[in-house]
């Protein structure tokens, strides 16, 4: 499994339900608390290369995935090729 990397906030539903997903499947992850790190939604942008609106933003490996639906239909995606 590649390392998931979410930018969120921790003030953020949707960023802890992605974190929360992340650990109750066992997949790698680092969380970037964007307080913590002084970081904008353009700061953002400019590490994937398109407009932020929403967070959380998520990479897994490399690439760019979305925000947490497009995350969690990645991981039920996995779980339905692993189940076969």
């Amino acid at each position: 499994m590649e390392q998931v990397t979410i930018y969120g906030r921790s003030s953020c539903g949707f960023c802890v339900r992605a974190k929360s997903l992340c650990e109750s499947r066992n997949m790698p992850y680092t969380w970037v608390d964007m307080i913590e790190h002084d970081m904008t939604k353009a700061d953002i942008a400019d590490k994937i290369g398109r407009p932020v609106h929403t967070v959380p933003q998520i990479l897994v490996g490399d690439r760019y995935l979305g925000g947490y639906d497009e995350f969690s239909a990645y991981v039920r995606a996995l779980e339905v090729v692993k189940a076969h």
